[in-house]
C-alpha cells in the first residue's frame, strides 16, 4: 500500500519552493503535500546542523529535500555507514523549475513506495 510520505525542506528552500507548496496544498482538489521546514520547530531551528536534520528527519519519516549537494550528501552517507537509516534525501540544483520540482514531490508523495527512497540520495536534475 502506497502511503504519502512527508518532507523535510533544508532551510534555504523556505521561500518559493515552499509557498509553491502551500499553494498546491490549497487547492480544494489537491492531494495535499506534509511538509516541514527547518527553522519551524523548536526541536528543529534555523542553523542546525546536517547531521541533526538527518536525525530529526529520521525520527519524524520525512525525507530530506536541499540544494546543499556537498555537504548534506557527505553527511547523509555518514549517517547511513553510522548504522542509522534515511527515509530519503533528494538533493535539487541550486537554480531548478518550482513548478517541475513540486510536480515530482507530489509523485514522490503519492505515488511510490517508501523503499523506493530509503537510505538512498536522489539528485534532482
Amino acid at each position: 500500500m502506497i502511503l504519502p510520505r512527508g518532507f523535510l525542506l533544508d532551510e534555504h528552500l523556505r521561500g518559493p519552493l515552499w509557498d509553491a507548496i502551500q499553494a498546491h496544498n490549497a487547492k480544494p482538489d489537491a492531494a495535499p503535500i506534509l511538509v516541514f521546514r527547518v527553522g519551524d520547530w523548536p526541536d528543529l531551528p534555523l542553523g542546525m546542523d546536517d547531521p541533526d536534520i538527518l536525525q530529526w528527519a529520521e525520527k519524524k519519516d520525512c525525507i530530506v529535500v536541499s540544494c546543499d549537494r556537498q555537504t548534506m550528501a557527505r553527511y547523509f552517507r555518514d549517517h547511513i555507514d553510522a548504522g542509522r537509516h534515511s527515509p530519503g534525501l533528494i538533493l535539487l540544483p541550486n537554480v531548478f523549475p518550482i513548478a517541475h520540482v513540486l510536480e515530482y514531490l507530489i509523485l514522490a508523495a503519492h505515488a511510490s513506495e517508501a523503499t523506493e527512497w530509503h537510505d538512498r540520495i536522489v539528485y534532482y536534475s
